[in-house]
């Protein structure tokens, strides 16, 4: 319940991601979840994620063409939009999961449009992540609307969802982070990187940055390492875990990556998704990652 004008009225919370979180239409569709799109500027063309531009375009053009794209924010009049639409539905309240404010500006964008929207209740939540793990923040909140939680009870866990989010990526070149800035150690990190395979992660319970913690001459090492650093976090938690892999056009060797962890910790969720286009911008072609956290399901 919510107290305005003098009287009691009924909550009705509505639940928003962006396209960066790159939840399926059918996970739309379930739990209810607007999504915005981040937009992507390449040849002095803008394309908006997911909607003008798929991801397998994406990479196509990412593989052939010499010109390489940058991101944008979400415009505000497309925030704008969906409040009208909101608005015009009756929700109260919006619980807004944001890409990682150590990635992109829009969160603090959005909080400052929040203070002058006061029709409708916008509570942006900043993920500190991306991919799979701001989709699983948004999932989790659409669920706990749908069990009746208030605002305050879905944010406290949106909080204890992130504070177990941890992510290690792969990728087969650092220049696509170099170039757009998303490489917080670069000068450190990127000298003598040729035919290395650099293993990353993000500071997901600080500043939601991408750092690189390490290297390994092949790939298959690189697995390993990961493998290594995923059991050691989860060998003391006193929770259900879920990991879910994600790639950039590289489907294969994220099917051997899932195939592997399911028969070494059979008592792991174990999901698969994508990296999609403006992801894909920062960290290129063939990365393959991994988030884990506790399992949603395991929230009341």
């Amino acid at each position: 319940m919510n107290y305005m004008n003098g009287g009691f009225i009924e909550m009705k919370i509505a639940v928003v991601a962006d396209s960066a979180s790159y939840l399926t239409k059918e996970q739309e569709k379930q739990y209810g979840i607007s999504v915005i799109p981040i937009p992507i500027i390449w040849n002095n063309k803008t394309y908006r994620d997911m909607i003008d531009i798929t991801s397998e375009e994406f990479y196509r053009r990412l593989y052939s063409e010499q010109e390489l794209p940058t991101t944008s924010t979400p415009s505000m009049g497309e925030v704008q939009k969906l409040m009208d639409q909101l608005v015009q539905e009756e929700y109260t309240d919006v619980i807004f999961v944001t890409i990682s404010s150590g990635l992109s500006s829009f969160y603090p964008s959005l909080v400052a449009y929040a203070e002058t929207e006061k029709r409708i209740n916008i509570h942006a939540f900043d993920s500190k992540v991306t991919c799979a793990g701001s989709a699983n923040m948004a999932m989790l909140a659409a669920k706990l609307v749908a069990a009746g939680k208030s605002v305050p009870e879905i944010i406290s866990s949106l909080s204890d969802l992130r504070a177990t989010t941890h992510v290690r990526f792969m990728v087969d070149d650092l220049s696509h982070l170099k170039r757009t800035g998303r490489l917080s150690n670069a000068a450190s990190f990127v000298a003598g990187m040729l035919k290395i395979k650099p293993i990353l992660g993000m500071d997901v319970q600080e500043e939601g940055k991408i750092s690189a913690i390490g290297k390994e001459r092949q790939a298959k090492k690189a697995f390993e390492h990961i493998k290594r650093d995923f059991a050691a976090a989860i060998a003391d938690v006193d929770y259900p875990v879920q990991v879910t892999f994600f790639d950039a056009a590289a489907p294969e060797l994220k099917a051997e990556w899932m195939a592997d962890f399911k028969q070494s910790f059979p008592n792991v969720r174990i999901l698969s998704s994508i990296i999609g286009p403006v992801v894909g911008v920062h960290v290129g072609q063939g990365c393959i990652a991994l988030i884990w956290s506790k399992d949603i399901q395991g929230f009341a």
